[in-house]
């Protein structure tokens, strides 16, 4: 097995790396640069967009013929990872959710018409995107099979009616990719849509207040009342909408671990120096028996998600679908990225609890990790189905 990367991913890491550490870690102590839902403020957002844009590391997950930088999922994933030590980096690369999410399944299953249309845009930077699925109970949550929300044809249009909550993004996307219901078949009874922010018939409700920062446009309630799609934005045919969601989450869970490491990295980082530096009753903190196993500990914890990352996305570079392989990496992510930043926060005290860091940032923006793309339970309760269905095969190496 060979764990080196390729020299020109290896050159990107190196690039991402150095631009994050000159440009954008320094933007995170002044609160001017924040915008009033805590994320990276627009006018600053913009003026880094076109740097990572002429420093050439801008869309790393898109095809260089539509303006990105065509990196294999391998090397997304030793990029992500560096860019997110940063809490406003994955936005500056157009690489953040649910944009990162959108643009790979539209490039993968969109028609020429709606890539030129609907991705391209979206690839360029010039609008953002959302992804419409979840439902207030009883409808759809973890299973998309309990969906509400319909779309019923009429002629040439599919006019839709229903009610989906913490969408994220919608209240500055002008692009939405809509999971509706058009039969009852608990296969085949979903089917995808694409919609423009100004087409009539929906509205947002409310943006939703949640415990930690938000990304733009925050989570939103929305409502449609007869919203008409053509049947021309339908993407890929009746009934593949479960289809469609299936081939987004895999590599968008994937995609979230490989940020959420690079958060965990860099609470770890602020806590490392930190403890090399503090005394306490005449001692280092770094010399104390206690604080060398927490950061051992938590160091370990993400060498661990680190491989179970990249493992899953080489098989995803295979062809794979890696279901378990990705389970398996949201799972630990999540919950070592909650131990990392935690960690740090006991180590620094007082100060990790203040806003004189981004560990407190980090701290309330993890707890969301184990629930979004798929609660940690249900994705135990994915891998495990598997184990009890390959048995030793579980473990094999290909």
């Amino acid at each position: 097995m060979d764990f080196s990367l390729p020299a020109e991913i290896e050159d990107y890491r190196q690039r991402i790396r150095a631009f994050v550490e000159a440009e954008l870690i320094p933007l995170e102590a002044d609160p001017a640069n924040y915008d009033a839902h805590e994320n990276i403020a627009p006018d600053v957002l913009e003026r880094m967009k076109a740097k990572a844009k002429d420093a050439g590391l801008w869309s790393l997950q898109m095809p260089r013929a539509r303006g990105g930088q065509g990196l294999s999922i391998v090397g997304m994933a030793a990029c992500y990872e560096e860019m997110n030590r940063s809490i406003f980096g994955p936005v500056v690369f157009n690489s953040a959710a649910p944009d990162d999410g959108n643009m790979i399944v539209l490039e993968r299953v969109g028609t020429e018409a709606q890539k030129a249309w609907f991705l391209q845009p979206i690839v360029d930077g010039e609008v953002r995107s959302s992804f419409a699925m979840t439902e207030p109970p009883p409808g759809a949550g973890s299973d998309p099979t309990a969906m509400r929300t319909t779309a019923t044809r009429d002629g040439d249009d599919w006019v839709i009616h229903g009610h989906k909550h913490y969408i994220t993004g919608a209240g500055v996307a002008k692009h939405f990719i809509l999971i509706a219901r058009t039969s009852e078949d608990t296969r085949k009874g979903l089917t995808a849509f694409l919609f423009h922010a100004d087409d009539p018939g929906w509205e947002i409700v409310r943006r939703i207040p949640i415990m930690g920062p938000e990304e733009h446009g925050g989570h939103c309630e929305i409502r449609f009342d007869g919203l008409r799609i053509p049947d021309r934005n339908r993407l890929m045919a009746v009934g593949d909408g479960l289809k469609v969601t299936q081939i987004r989450l895999g590599t968008a869970r994937l995609t979230h671990c490989m940020r959420w490491l690079g958060l965990a990295r860099r609470s770890m980082e602020i806590a490392a120096d930190y403890v090399a530096e503090r005394e306490a009753f005449g001692v280092r903190l770094a010399d104390r028996e206690g604080v060398q196993g927490m950061l051992g500990d938590a160091a370990m914890a993400i060498q661990t998600g680190r491989l179970l990352t990249m493992h899953a996305a080489w098989q995803l570079d295979q062809g794979s679908f890696a279901r378990k392989e990705v389970s398996m990496a949201k799972v630990n992510v999540s919950e070592t990225l909650h131990q990392a930043v935690d960690t740090a926060i006991q180590l620094n005290g007082a100060r990790g609890y203040s806003k004189d860091t981004v560990l407190e940032w980090i701290y309330r923006y993890a707890r969301q990790a184990r629930l979004v793309d798929g609660a940690s339970e249900v994705h135990k309760m994915v891998f495990s189905r598997t184990l009890m269905s390959e048995g030793a095969d579980f473990w094999r190496w290909d």
